[in-house]
C-alpha cells in the first residue's frame, strides 16, 4: 500500500482516547513510536505474515509479536488447539494434563534440562530463576552483561556505569539502590573483565545471567571464546549460569542457544515461542536445583495463572507444528534469503545485516557489527527512525526502535522477503 492511500484517522482518534486511561497510550512503552515518530497503528487483526488496523491498512510484519509467532498470526494448528481447550475452561488454578505434557516436550528438546516449572511471562521466568540461583548457591550478588535486558524485575534495571564492572545503579525510578547493588554489571565480550571479577569475588556470586544470543539491544553476537570463558568461570566459582532464552529459545534451534552453541547452562528462562503466541513463560534446569522449589524446596515461588490450560494447549501446537515441519531448516532457509537481498543494500552504505536464524538486525554504522551495547552508534538510531517512515508508509512493519531486532516465521515468503529488501532499497535511496 502506498503512503497516499493509507489512511490513519482511526488510529489515531484510538490512540488519543488510550492516553487518557493507559499511560502513553500504551501497556508496553517502545509501542507508543517515541523512539521513531508518529502514532502506533491501533491494529485489529492478523493472520499469516500480516496485520491489519482498525482503518484497513495492511502491513506485512517483521515485528511478530516482538519474537513469538514463530508460526505466523493465527496458525489453524494453534487456533484450533486453543479453541479445543477453552471449551473445557479457561483457568483452573489447579495442575492440568496440557501443562505435563509441554513440560515433557520442553525439557526433551533443551540440553540439560530436567525439570521444568511455568511462569506467565519471561520476566517472571528471569525473576524466578535468579531467586532460585541465590537460594541454591547461598550467595547475593549475581551478574549481568550491560546492554542485556531481562525484564524489569527491580535488580534486573540497572545501567552499565563506568568502568569495567560496577555495582548497579538503578535505571529506573522506583528502584531502590539497595535492591540493584546486589547486581554486578559486565560489558559484553570482555573475557579480561570477566575473568578479574571472578578472580576477586567469584565466591560471592550467586549466577551469571546471560543472552547467549544477546537480542534485546541490538543483535549483539558473542564469539565462541566469549561464551565458553562465562561457562568456565562459573563453574571455578560454584557459581550458576542462567542462560535467558525469552527470545532465543525454540527459534535457533530445538534446543535454543545451547543447542547452538555446544553449551549447557545449569538453569535456563523461556517465553514467547513456547506459548504460540499466549502469554507463557518458563525456568527450568537440572533437577538437584528444581527441587529446591516450593513445595518441595526453601524457594518461594507461585503464580495463579501459572500452566493455565490455554496458553499450555498453545505451547503444545506451537512445539509440534515446529518439529513436523522441519521448521527451522525452512527459517534457516528463508534467513539466508532475506540476508542475501538486504545485506548488499546495506553495505552500500557500508553498514551490514546482522542474522541469527530467524533473527535479523540492521546495524546502520560502519565498521564491524558491534558486539556489546557500548559499540553501538548512537547515530545508527536516526538513521533507522527515516527508514522506518519510509517502511511503515509502504505497509512494512518493523520494530519501532532502531535497538530492537527482526523476526521471520514459517508464514513468510520469498516474495514477502523481496518486498522488504525492494522498500528498503527505496528508503535508502
Amino acid at each position: 500500500m502506498s503512503p497516499t492511500t493509507m489512511n490513519h484517522q482511526k488510529s489515531t482518534e484510538l490512540f488519543a482516547r488510550a492516553k487518557k486511561v493507559i499511560p502513553g497510550g500504551v501497556s508496553s512503552p517502545v509501542r507508543a513510536f517515541n523512539a521513531v515518530g508518529g502514532h502506533p497503528p491501533v491494529l485489529e487483526s492478523a493472520s499469516g505474515s500480516r496485520t491489519r488496523d482498525v482503518d484497513g491498512n495492511e502491513y506485512l510484519d517483521f515485528v511478530c509479536s516482538w519474537g513469538p509467532l514463530i508460526l505466523g498470526h493465527s496458525h489453524p494448528a494453534i487456533a484450533a488447539a486453543v479453541n479445543d481447550a477453552l471449551t473445557r475452561g479457561t483457568t483452573f488454578g489447579a495442575p492440568c494434563q496440557s501443562e505435563l505434557e509441554l513440560a515433557e516436550r520442553v525439557t526433551s528438546m533443551y540440553p540439560g534440562l530436567e525439570m521444568v516449572r511455568f511462569v506467565s511471562s519471561g520476566t517472571e521466568a528471569t525473576m524466578s530463576a535468579i531467586r532460585l540461583a541465590r537460594g541454591v548457591t547461598g550467595r547475593d550478588y549475581f551478574v549481568k552483561f550491560a546492554g542485556c535486558y531481562h525484564g524489569h524485575s527491580d535488580h534486573l534495571l540497572v545501567s552499565a556505569g563506568s568502568g569495567l564492572v560496577t555495582f548497579g545503579e538503578p535505571a529506573s525510578a522506583g528502584v531502590p539502590a539497595a535492591f540493584a547493588e546486589k547486581t554486578l554489571v559486565l560489558p559484553l565480550d570482555d573475557i579480561a573483565a570477566l575473568e578479574a571479577l571472578f578472580q576477586e569475588r567469584g565466591h560471592e556470586i550467586a549466577a551469571i545471567i546471560v543472552e547467549p544470543l544477546p537480542a534485546n539491544n541490538g543483535l549483539l553476537k558473542q564469539t565462541p571464546e566469549f561464551l565458553a570463558a562465562v561457562r568456565r568461570v562459573t563453574k571455578e566459582a560454584g557459581s550458576l549460569l542462567i542462560y535467558d532464552e525469552v527470545i532465543n529459545g525454540f527459534r535457533l534451534a530445538p534446543g535454543g542457544a545451547a543447542e547452538l552453541y555446544g553449551i549447557e547452562p545449569d538453569l535456563a528462562t523461556f517465553g514467547k515461542v513456547i506459548g504460540g503466541g499466549l502469554p507463557v513463560g518458563a525456568f527450568g534446569g537440572k533437577r538437584e536445583y528444581m527441587q529446591q522449589l516450593a513445595p518441595l524446596g526453601p524457594v518461594y515461588q507461585a503464580g495463579t495463572l501459572s500452566g493455565n490450560p490455554l496458553a499450555m494447549a498453545a505451547g503444545i501446537a506451537a512445539v509440534d507444528t515446529l518439529i513436523a515441519e522441519d521448521a527451522w531448516t525452512k527459517l534457516e532457509e528463508l534467513g539466508v534469503y532475506l540476508e542475501s537481498l538486504v545485506a548488499p543494500i546495506l553495505a552500500s552504505r557500508k553498514w551490514s545485516l546482522v542474522r541469527q536464524g530467524s533473527i535479523f538486525w540492521m546495524s546502520l554504522q560502519e565498521g564491524p557489527a558491534p558486539r556489546s551495547a557500548e559499540a553501538i552508534d548512537p547515530k545508527a538510531a536516526e538513521h533507522y527512525g527515516h527508514i522506518f517512515q519510509a517502511m511503515f508508509d509502504a505497509g512494512i512493519s518493523i520494530a519501532p526502535s532502531a535497538y530492537e531486532v527482526g523476526f521471520l516465521s514459517l508464514a513468510h515468503t520469498h516474495a514477502d522477503i523481496d518486498r522488504f529488501a525492494s522498500v528498503l532499497k527505496e528508503a535508502l535511496a
